[in-house]
């Protein structure tokens, strides 16, 4: 009589679902209940590793690698411009907490401050419970940096110096914060719209140019900084590109011996600042003697977010007028 549960068939070797251990590790016979344990173990360990892996990661700015188990959801932005890229990333509902001056979007304006960029509040930062901070080296410094790491919390270093590192940014940010398709989406407009502008002015005459910052002390830009970058894009040449520092300090004497053909101005606010015409008072520099002193808002060009492609629209623009009043344009 033949027995309710016979003794399964032998499996067939061809049909073996271990037979992927064999060749590294030896026999397994599953009818007899032998298995190569040491496999075993690699095995799950290989499992378990699996399952500790940062969900999302991105190098950040300062060439540090960045994961975390899962997206942030709770992001402290420590720069205006960080907190433009977050919301240009489709990050805008994870920020809970920005700088003073993070006034784009409109919705950056109803979140909580804490702090300057230059003087932050930690224990505002901590009270938050970011899982993410985004920082900015050279406006909140690497000791504070630092110290914010030592606390416990995730850094990310976001420092664009030049336009196509902001696409980057952008994306990476995104990343972090489980937003990639809105993240691609926004740095693929802005590749689009940065090449537009390459295409339109980059083979421009060359033509000299003062970019200045403020005016006591008189600041300018320095070659690495970005609105010098934006200047090489638009065919213009900055004045002051051999300096190292990204905003110099500078004297009246040494403008009027680079003698630019065109002073281009930002000030503090959305109105042209009263002392960019006080060059007037010196005929002998060119874009004096041509009326070639320009204003554009200081937030479309000293931030590196999307809006800096207008800023560089406008100055591109103001490079284009000058040639037309030299008789150089083409």
């Amino acid at each position: 009589m033949q027995p309710d549960h016979p003794h399964p068939a032998p499996i067939p070797k061809g049909d073996d679902p271990l037979r992927w251990w064999k060749g590294a590790a030896g026999h397994t016979d599953l009818q007899h209940g032998t298995v190569h344990w040491p496999m075993v173990v690699l095995a799950v360990v290989l499992l378990l590793f699996a399952a500790r892996a940062p969900a999302v990661s991105a190098t950040d700015d300062a060439g540090r690698t960045v994961s975390l188990e899962q997206p942030a959801e709770r992001i402290v932005s420590l720069s205006p411009h960080g907190t433009e890229l977050l919301f240009a990333a489709g990050a805008g509902d994870r920020v809970v907490g920005v700088v003073s001056y993070s006034d784009y979007p409109a919705a950056a304006g109803k979140i909580p401050r804490v702090g300057g960029y230059d003087a932050l509040d930690l224990e505002t930062i901590l009270a938050l419970q970011p899982d993410l901070v985004v920082g900015w080296e050279s406006g909140n410094g690497p000791d504070v940096l630092e110290r914010l790491e030592s606390l416990g919390l995730t850094l990310f270093v976001t420092e664009p110096r030049r336009l196509e590192q902001v696409p980057a940014s952008i994306e990476k940010l995104g990343r972090l914060a489980g937003s990639d398709a809105m993240a691609r989406q926004a740095a693929d407009h802005f590749q689009n719209r940065l090449q537009a502008i390459t295409d339109d002015y980059s083979q421009r005459p060359a033509i000299s140019v003062f970019y200045q910052v403020w005016d006591r002390p008189l600041m300018t830009v320095g070659g690495d900084h970005l609105i010098s970058r934006i200047i090489e894009r638009c065919g213009g040449r900055n004045v002051f590109a051999e300096l190292s520092e990204l905003a110099p300090t500078i004297s009246e004497e040494g403008v009027i011996t680079a003698n630019p053909r065109v002073i281009i101005a930002s000030g503090m606010g959305e109105e042209r600042p009263e002392w960019l015409d006080d060059w007037h008072r010196w005929k002998s520099i060119d874009a004096v003697a041509r009326n070639q002193l320009h204003f554009i808002p200081p937030d479309l060009l000293q931030r590196p977010t999307p809006r800096a492609l207008e800023g560089a629209e406008r100055l591109c623009r103001a490079l284009e007028q000058a040639r037309h009043a030299y008789g150089e344009a083409r």
